[in-house]
């Protein structure tokens, strides 16, 4: 048995339409993970869904909607719908409603999880269309281990516990070269740190018993995802090893 729910998020994003519609539509690893639309009412969508998707709306820069195959989608329902309004100043107004289908019996904690990531999609969809707008990002992933908490990540990383948005830190995950940036996020189990090329991640998953990880975007140039996703990896089992230690 399954039920479904219904998350709105509304708020300010300081990007103009275009740049938003555009990290939506076609530069989602910017902000989310890789995901790709056929621009087009009807085009397909891959990458959001475990069974893919269909574009329902695609009114640039305006309103942009997609809804899972019920025929492919394993896990039901899953239907995003984004409107923009243009602001002065260059700003967004965004109206965004996610709705899906979850079972009957893991409706409030998913329900709880989903309005907390909106809000911190949300806002990291903000950065990458203000701080990073059109560029290309390599995305790295990483589940840590079940022992390894947001806690456990954020004591590796070499942060306070009481950071707040706006203060300045460095990051200093062992093995890995120091991160200068600025936490651009700290509310609930979810810290983002934006750098001069890059936005970084850490999702408390463990709130809702699920695995703690990390996602980062990385924009330089030069940057080799490949490389930085067996870094990370090897970094997430390391803050495991030393958390089961102590």
């Amino acid at each position: 048995m399954v039920k479904q729910w219904e998350v709105r998020w509304e708020g300010v994003l300081p990007a103009a339409p275009q740049a938003v519609w555009d990290a939506i539509t076609r530069h989602a690893d910017g902000y989310l993970w890789r995901i790709e639309y056929e621009p087009w009412v009807g085009g397909a969508e891959r990458g959001l869904t475990a069974g893919g998707g269909t574009v329902t709306a695609w009114d640039p820069p305006r309103r942009f909607a997609t809804r899972s195959r019920p025929e492919a989608e394993r896990d039901g329902l899953n239907e995003l719908d984004y409107v923009l309004e243009p602001l002065g100043g260059g700003a967004t107004y965004l109206r965004y409603v996610h709705r899906a289908e979850v079972p009957a019996g893991d409706f409030d904690r998913q329900l709880a999880a989903c309005r907390a990531h909106t809000a911190f999609y949300q806002h990291s969809l903000g950065q990458y269309a203000c701080f990073f707008a059109g560029r290309e990002a390599a995305y790295v992933s990483v589940e840590a281990p079940e022992a390894a908490t947001f806690a456990a990540l954020r004591r590796a990383l070499g942060l306070p516990g009481d950071v707040v948005a706006g203060d300045p830190v460095r990051l200093t995950p062992a093995g890995l070269e120091p991160i200068e940036g600025v936490v651009d996020y700290a509310t609930g189990p979810f810290l983002g740190v934006r750098t001069a090329d890059a936005l970084y991640r850490v999702y408390g998953r463990d709130t809702w018993g699920w695995p703690a990880g990390i996602a980062h975007h990385l924009f330089a140039a030069d940057a080799d995802q490949a490389a930085a996703q067996r870094d990370w990896e090897a970094w997430a089992a390391g803050v495991f090893e030393s958390e089961r230690v102590a």
